[in-house]
Order: structure tokens, then C-alpha cells, then sequence
């Protein structure tokens, strides 16, 4: 059965993008536009991972991670932001939120793909 990785960003190009890197990586892909989205659409079915961006509407990266973090399903789901914030500052606020990658837009597509099969919970 194939993992499930929820994609979180403001950026429909960039879902997309992100979407059909994974989605012919093996993985199935569901997305979300922003945090209060993808907190809507987490109702405790299985995600193995999330990729969220940290710059949206709504609700941040940053602040999705601590919700996230708060519940008890989603607690150990790793996190991959990818995003175009490379500030040491950043990273070190999402690393205390829970992150467990940090990706710079603009990325590889192969580089996404080595962190996700790193993280990806079995």
C-alpha cells in the first residue's frame, strides 16, 4: 500500500509540482492551501508524512507544526518545510517546533525525494 504524504502551501503551482515528484515516486499525495486547511482535513486517517511550506495565509508553517504537535495522531508525523526561508533564525524556530528538514525553494526534485525517503514513517 503506498504511503500518504500531505503537501501544505499557499502555491498551487508549487502542490503541483510537489505532487507529481511524489506521486511518481510511489507515494499517494494529498494537499492542503494552508495550515487551518490541512488541520481541517487531518480527521486521524494515516499521513506517513507532510511537507508544508511556512510563509501562508491563515495559518504558518510554524504555527501548523505546534497544532500538529498538540495531537496526539499526528505528534510523530515528520514534517518537511520547504520553503523559501533560509535564515538561520527560521530554521531554529521550526526545528523547535517540530520540523525534521528544512528544504530551500527553489529545490531539486531528487533532493525532496532523498529527504522523504529518510523521514517517511514505515
Amino acid at each position: 500500500m503506498a504511503k500518504t504524504i500531505l503537501i501544505i502551501d499557499d502555491s498551487v503551482s508549487l502542490r503541483q509540482v510537489v505532487g507529481i515528484t511524489l506521486a511518481s515516486a510511489g507515494y499517494d499525495v494529498a494537499e492542503a492551501c494552508d495550515g487551518q486547511d490541512a488541520l481541517a482535513k487531518l480527521n486521524g486517517q494515516k499521513v506517513h508524512l507532510m511537507i508544508c511550506d511556512v510563509n501562508m495565509p491563515h495559518m504558518d508553517g510554524i504555527a501548523f507544526l505546534k497544532a500538529i504537535r498538540a495531537h496526539p495522531a499526528y505528534k510523530f508525523t515528520p514534517v518537511i518545510m520547504l520553503t523559501t526561508e533560509a535564515g538561520e533564525d527560521k530554521k531554529k524556530e521550526g526545528q523547535a517546533a517540530g520540523a525534521k528538514a528544512w528544504v530551500v525553494k527553489p529545490f531539486k526534485p531528487e533532493q525532496l525525494l532523498v529527504a522523504v525517503s529518510k523521514l517517511i514513517l514505515p
